[in-house]
């Protein structure tokens, strides 16, 4: 193991990446199954986690215990990316408690899995407002913190981006759009030391795959062929993205920026 490494790892073993940051991880979606687990592995890690969600205080009381368990005071917000002025207000609350020095982005609604031909454009209007003008949203309001702490910002995409899957395209098509966001976030705001990423999950067996198998949206026909389509032969789950997530936020990727990891099983080979 490199010197460099040791920086990241307490007497335990365990790694550490965050421990000395100031400021907060900001997770907009954080009581997603996805979000959640990125929360989690952010607190493990030694961050202080803020969060946002949209409705599910239930969900959001029961990860404030979770990560309050890490050692470190969560604090979250319910929060619709499309309100420029309540982004704001979030933002400020944080910049009064130490600041931000990780945006992770990983909003996204449930979508239907309809052909193109049949998604009316009052349906792609809506999503396209939630996931790409929200992202954007957000981004505007936490560069001043990220500038200040030459921070990072990551956003969960999809690989459908560069392996379509049939009757994908609500949710792939806004995603493409925030790939391209954080290519040209990585381009313009370097000169400030600020990183941008994405990862692209695959098929999961929690998170919102799960739910979208629950509703009926796939039969056990697309299961297995989804699944055969996966050279590890299995679906991921939503660590694996955090794992990902968590590497790409930290010190231990500092000079990867505007990339596109996608968290596929291969699927994407």
């Amino acid at each position: 193991m490199c010197q460099s490494t040791y920086r990241f790892i307490d007497r335990k073993g365990v790694l550490v990446d965050f421990q000395d940051l100031e400021g907060y991880a900001l997770v907009t979606g954080g009581t997603g199954g996805i979000g959640s687990a990125v929360c989690r592995l952010l607190a493990e890690r030694g961050s202080k986690v803020a969060f946002t969600y949209f409705q599910n205080e239930e969900a959001s009381r029961e990860l404030e215990a979770t990560l309050g368990s890490f050692g470190k005071v969560p604090l979250s917000r319910s929060l619709d990316l499309r309100d420029v002025d309540a982004i704001s207000t979030v933002v400020e609350f944080l910049e009064e408690k130490g600041g931000i020095h990780t945006l992770v982005h990983t909003v996204g609604p449930q979508v239907p899995q309809t052909h193109l031909s049949k998604i009316s454009p009052a349906l792609f209007k809506e999503h396209a407002e939630l996931e790409i003008n929200g992202f954007l949203n957000t981004v505007q309001a936490v560069l001043p913190c990220l500038r200040a702490s030459k921070g990072s910002i990551v956003a969960v995409t999809s690989a459908a981006t560069d392996r379509y899957p049939i009757r994908d395209g609500l949710s792939a098509g806004p995603k493409a759009a925030v790939e391209m966001l954080i290519r040209g976030l990585a381009a313009e705001e370097g000169k400030y030391g600020v990183r941008a990423n994405a990862v692209g999950p695959g098929m999961l067996s929690d998170g919102m795959a799960e739910e979208l198998i629950a509703k009926g949206e796939y039969s056990q026909k697309d299961l297995d062929i989804a699944t055969q389509n996966i050279p590890l032969r299995r679906f991921g789950k939503a660590n694996d993205v955090a794992e990902a997530v968590c590497f790409l936020a930290s010190e231990r990727a500092n000079y990867i920026s505007g990339q596109i990891l996608n968290i596929d099983g291969g699927y994407t080979a």
